[in-house]
């Protein structure tokens, strides 16, 4: 009688570390721990323990961050695009802890794009507000936020204070906005936008291109956002 055939090592360690994950050893976004103390607990070399580390990824439990190691998935954020989107209500609509990193403010001339969004000349001065999105403390979207400064001379020290986009503006004098348009597409990571996502570089990401407009209709805010593809979930409404 024949015996049954072993299975394979690293398929019995990829069996442990997921069981591991159903009993919430490891929470969504945990980072595991390193291929060498992966291969030092299971007695085996770390080759082994990549392989069973890519079977994870491929069934989508784990992703790896090129710097920064291997992390258990997280179930996607459901980000609704309607006409008053608001991050922080997003997010805490959903009992997620928003948040938000600067990571650029300056003063300068308006791009072609920019300027027929916000209505201006070419070469008119914009506010540029460069950003990462936070859900629980893990980044969510790398953002840039575009005002015409002409309107807003106040507008980046509201936002170094540390104010929402929504509080600047009320302050400059807009009390409410509504999202005029939004057109989403597909891209791949650069190595930048890799780094501050803790993606692989060439990883999928949600492009959004927004517009949002006062009560009278006119500009006020230009919007980029590039979602971490495997984080997030784009819905579509009227609110």
């Amino acid at each position: 009688m024949s015996k049954p055939a072993r299975q394979p090592v690293w398929k019995s360690i990829a069996r442990d570390l997921t069981e591991d994950l159903a009993q919430a050893r490891y929470a969504p976004g945990d980072k595991l721990p390193t291929e060498a103390q992966l291969a030092a607990r299971f007695g085996v070399n770390r080759h082994t323990v990549r392989r069973a580390l890519g079977e994870m990824a491929e069934l989508g439990l784990v992703h790896a961050r090129r710097g920064a190691g291997v992390f258990v998935a997280q179930k996607p954020t459901d980000y609704a695009l309607g006409q008053r989107v608001r991050y922080h209500e997003n997010l805490a609509a959903q009992g997620r802890l928003p948040g938000k990193e600067v990571l650029s403010m300056e003063r300068r001339a308006a791009d072609r794009a920019e300027a027929q969004a916000l209505r201006l000349e070419l070469g008119d001065e914009v506010l540029v507000y460069d950003g990462l999105s936070l859900s629980d403390g893990q980044p969510l979207a790398v953002f840039r936020s575009v005002f015409p400064a002409a309107r807003f001379a106040g507008l980046l020290e509201r936002l170094r204070a540390g104010g929402s986009v929504t509080e600047a503006l009320r302050g400059e004098g807009v009390a409410d906005y509504r999202r005029a348009s939004t057109r989403i597409t597909a891209e791949t990571a650069s190595a930048t936008q890799a780094l501050h996502l803790r993606l692989s570089e060439g990883a999928v990401m949600l492009r959004t291109v927004g517009i949002n407009v006062d009560a009278e209709g006119q500009p006020v805010e230009y919007g980029i956002s590039w979602f971490a593809g495997d984080r997030v979930t784009l819905t579509l409404g009227d609110a």
